[in-house]
């Protein structure tokens, strides 16, 4: 935006919510030479899904040697489920700017920390607005930052066990009470389409669960348009919290189903 550039979204409500090479080509042959950079969230916020090796790979072969970025959003990196991470910094580094951070891996939300890595000529030019936009990190989470390096790793293994056996429980839950949704492979979230018996109008559905089921959840059009009638989930809590939760849901969509047949 700075440097002038306009944002395109890209709907890929209809494509599992991923970027396809398919639909990466279609933008590419549609704006030519104007785009200057893709955006790459993986995993993703507010889908949890994650691409795969050869995903990234065949996205890779559409920019490469062209004069366009990867722009890598990987703070979820860490928490990936399904097989081993992919990252277009393996493929294609001198293309890929990539951000990441502590806050989701090492669960250090609120101490923020995070890290950019590009070549050197790159680097150079994003400093000179980095160094007007932030001043300093306070020395007691750069403290937090080094301890996570240095012994974070098991407790994050650990963290991805209970993420996943949240995730699965969860994902039952939704999918019987009717909820459309896709198995997430990383982050903390499932994103469901919501059922047609209840208000398709997520903005307003989310007002009426804090209201009345006691249940907080976000509205998926505030990520887009893509995702409107769709709700996002987290299961960044305990279980026993997440069951508390998927109860009053259930409660709730039981309620609704029976006041429609009433009627």
């Amino acid at each position: 935006m700075i440097a002038g550039g306009t944002p395109v979204e890209v709907d890929t409500s209809k494509t599992g919510f991923k970027l396809t090479p398919a639909l990466l080509k279609q933008y590419l042959d549609k704006y030519g030479d104007r785009v200057k950079g893709v955006v790459f969230v993986n995993p993703s916020n507010p889908t949890g899904i994650a691409y795969t090796q050869a995903e990234m790979n065949e996205l890779a072969a559409l920019i490469k040697g062209k004069p366009i970025f990867a722009i890598c959003d990987e703070i979820y990196s860490e928490l990936n489920y399904d097989g081993e991470y992919s990252s277009m910094a393996k493929i294609i580094p001198d293309q890929t700017i990539l951000a990441n951070g502590f806050s989701k891996s090492y669960a250090m939300t609120g101490w923020r920390i995070g890290y950019l890595c590009a070549t050197a000529k790159v680097t150079d030019l994003l400093f000179k607005v980095h160094a007007f936009a932030v001043t300093d990190i306070a020395t007691f989470v750069q403290d937090a930052a080094e301890a996570a390096l240095k012994a974070g790793d098991e407790a994050t293994k650990e963290m991805d066990a209970q993420y996943i056996k949240r995730r699965d429980y969860m994902y039952k839950r939704l999918t019987e009470m009717g909820f459309e949704c896709s198995q997430p492979m990383g982050a903390f979230y499932i994103f469901a389409k919501i059922p047609p018996f209840l208000d398709q109008d997520d903005n307003k559905l989310i007002y009426q669960l804090a209201n009345e089921a006691k249940v907080a959840v976000t509205a998926g059009s505030n990520f887009g348009k893509g995702g409107e009638g769709y709700l996002r989930f987290s299961y960044a809590t305990s279980i026993e919290q997440i069951k508390k939760g998927m109860d009053r849901l259930a409660e709730f969509c039981d309620a609704v189903c029976k006041i429609k047949l009433e009627k």
